[in-house]
């Protein structure tokens, strides 16, 4: 049976103390100024203070997912150099303990920090984040999503597109127009549908269908109370929607992109945020790497406060390049792994390179 020794222990200890610390401390104050933003919509529509307060703590479980690897960073930053202001890590070091053991000991508290971050971000932040927005849109009596168009919402569904007015939460759709084509891209048909509602398991219920079809330069109209409707688009597939990418979960984004990639749509940012929900768990590994250095360098960087100070700036950094790669990878068509891995490499080098650094000193 695999059994920490008491130095181990003793680290893993104090590094995750100062871990979940500093990480109940952003969520407070994230959530405080979450609240903030929620109170000025209070008073518009049916949204109340009770909605802003459910909506904030729905809301955290992402908060959580978004800080794990900063809170690591910082945390065990800390954690490290206070051992080192209060010299047990010199002492543990003059005991023979070498940089790999030490490293050895961070990763696999690093580890269950990536463990942590995958469960909250495959199993409570999608759903969280969707009940936030239903939350949401049924207090304001807002649509799933008009996706920025004055006509309402856009989808492709193999040789046709859709636009629909409005699309509820109770998996009904107001207003939905539907432009068929031929495989000559020939605009075959105009259906207008006054609503839907979806059927299980696979087809929807049009009500007040009017159809224009096209032939050559003659048009007939049909005019039709009710008929079935099988398409590809779901309910599921609606409300995926309203969540951002980087809060789905994996198997939502690889369903979700396989449907763009099988309609020829641009699926990039899709790709990026598959990719980083695969990496971004990995990343307390290069935080943890990363705070060492400043554990070793205690006599030549400064007390604890700048060493603290210094890791909140380095955790905006990484939480700002993640985002910027991201975005420059969709609108560049950059390959999707690179622009996930990209701030995550640049921080493992960086931590690479003050280790090599210190140790020479």
């Amino acid at each position: 049976m695999f059994k920490l020794k008491l130095y181990q222990r003793y680290l893993m200890r104090e590094s995750f103390a100062a871990i979940f610390l500093v990480l109940a401390a952003f969520l407070a104050l994230f959530a405080f100024f979450d609240l903030i933003n929620e109170l000025r919509n209070i008073g518009k529509g049916g949204y109340q203070l009770k909605h802003a307060l459910l909506y904030v703590v729905l809301s955290i479980p992402g908060t959580v997912y978004e800080l794990i690897p900063i809170a690591a960073l910082i945390g065990s930053l800390y954690a490290l150099t206070t051992l080192a202001r209060h010299s047990e890590l010199t002492v543990l070091r003059a005991s023979g303990l070498s940089t790999r053991s030490l490293l050895t000991t961070l990763f696999r508290v690093a580890g269950l920090l990536a463990l942590l971050t995958l469960l909250v971000g495959e199993l409570l932040v999608p759903v969280s984040e969707r009940l936030a927005q239903e939350l949401w849109a049924k207090a304001m009596s807002k649509v799933i999503s008009q996706s920025g168009f004055q006509s309402g919402l856009w989808i492709k569904d193999g040789h046709s597109f859709i636009n629909i007015r409005e699309a509820t939460l109770d998996a009904k759709l107001n207003g939905v127009r539907i432009y068929k084509f031929t495989h000559g891209n020939v605009l075959e048909s105009v259906t207008d549908v006054d609503r839907a509602e979806y059927q299980p398991p696979d087809h929807w219920r049009l009500t007040g269908v009017i159809r224009t079809t096209l032939d050559g330069d003659s048009a007939s109209v049909q005019r039709i109370d009710s008929e079935e409707w099988r398409s590809a688009i779901t309910p599921d597939l609606l409300s995926v929607l309203m969540v951002l990418p980087e809060r789905m979960s994996l198997l939502g984004l690889l369903s979700y992109t396989e449907h763009l990639n099988d309609n020829h749509q641009k699926s990039e940012r899709y790709e990026v945020a598959v990719w980083k929900k695969i990496i971004y768990p990995l990343a307390t590994l290069v935080m943890v790497a990363l705070a060492l250095p400043f554990g070793y360098s205690h006599n030549r960087m400064g007390g604890a406060s700048l060493k603290v100070f210094s890791g909140v700036m380095l955790g905006i950094l990484f939480y700002m390049l993640n985002g910027l790669f991201s975005n420059l990878g969709a609108i560049n068509s950059w390959p999707p792994f690179a622009s996930a891995s990209a701030p995550s490499a640049m921080f493992f080098l960086v931590a690479m390179g003050m280790l090599w650094w210190v140790e020479r000193r």
